[in-house]
């Protein structure tokens, strides 16, 4: 592993994957192996360009290559959402704090997520699949604003809805004529008794909009701010608390989160902006 901060490692681009209108997931193989804890991140430098963070959506127990999937949105996403097979990119991390899995054991834990926020939460989602076992159950609450728009459709609609252990449930804000589920916000597929409240953690990631309206359900359902865990990944830049643009009260987002519990950020003003 690279151990300067500032150098990026050199991987290729060798396959990508349309996952919905505005989102890519591109296969990156680093020129090394290359190790992170789901819930981190990585940046991603176009040569010449510049670079950007994005968390891998793959499983962190593969590291001769990565999944990282991108939302088109800025300069750098755009440029990425243009490059073809073998595109040579630059990797530097991994950064942060991920989730604290083993922490999960032998509880239920309780997954919120909608848009992007899906591309983390794959990470995790793979994590806990792999060792359910540990687990008293894992319970998914997805939402995406059209069935188009839903992301890892070949998974999300088929075998992840049939592994032992996972229970899922899926809404969209607009419906088309082929939609048969929920239609709605996240939170109107959230019930109190999805799970075993005192032995249960959440884990909420997507739009800051819906994440706030996803933690004011769970603290309604008596969830403790201790057991809400937030991906707070916007603003993030250089990725390892130089730039400042990512701070959060006291905290760089990039070196103490991206993941956080509720409780840790809670007093500050405008975490959700």
């Amino acid at each position: 592993m690279n151990q300067n901060l500032y150098q990026p490692i050199n991987g290729e681009i060798i396959d990508i994957i349309d996952e919905s209108p505005t989102i890519k997931s591109f296969v990156v193989v680093p020129e090394e192996e290359f190790r992170f804890a789901t819930g981190q991140f990585v940046e991603l430098t176009m040569p010449g360009e510049g670079e950007a963070p994005f968390t891998p959506s793959s499983s962190p127990a593969i590291t001769d290559k990565m999944e990282i999937s991108i939302m088109k949105a800025g300069r750098i996403t755009a440029l990425l959402h243009e490059c073809e097979k073998g595109q040579k990119v630059g990797i530097r991390g991994p950064y942060g704090n991920g989730y604290p899995v083993d922490d999960f054991a032998g509880k239920e834990v309780y997954i919120i997520g909608g848009g992007v926020g899906l591309a983390p939460i794959r990470s995790l989602f793979l994590s806990l699949v792999e060792r359910i076992k540990d687990f008293k159950s894992v319970v998914c609450r997805y939402g995406a604003k059209t069935p188009a728009d839903f992301i890892y459709k070949n998974t999300l609609f088929d075998s992840w809805q049939k592994i032992e252990g996972v229970n899922i449930k899926l809404t969209v804000d607009q419906a088309d004529g082929q939609w048969k589920d929920n239609v709605g916000v996240v939170t109107t597929i959230c019930a109190k008794d999805d799970v075993d409240v005192k032995n249960a953690v959440v884990v909420i990631c997507g739009p800051p909009i819906m994440m706030k309206f996803a933690t004011m359900k769970m603290l309604e359902f008596g969830f403790k701010d201790s057991q809400i865990y937030l991906s707070m990944e916007k603003n993030m830049s250089c990725g390892i608390g130089k730039c400042g643009h990512c701070m959060l009260g006291k905290y760089y987002v990039c070196k103490d989160g991206p993941v956080f519990t509720y409780d840790q950020i809670k007093k500050y003003p405008n975490i959700w902006d």
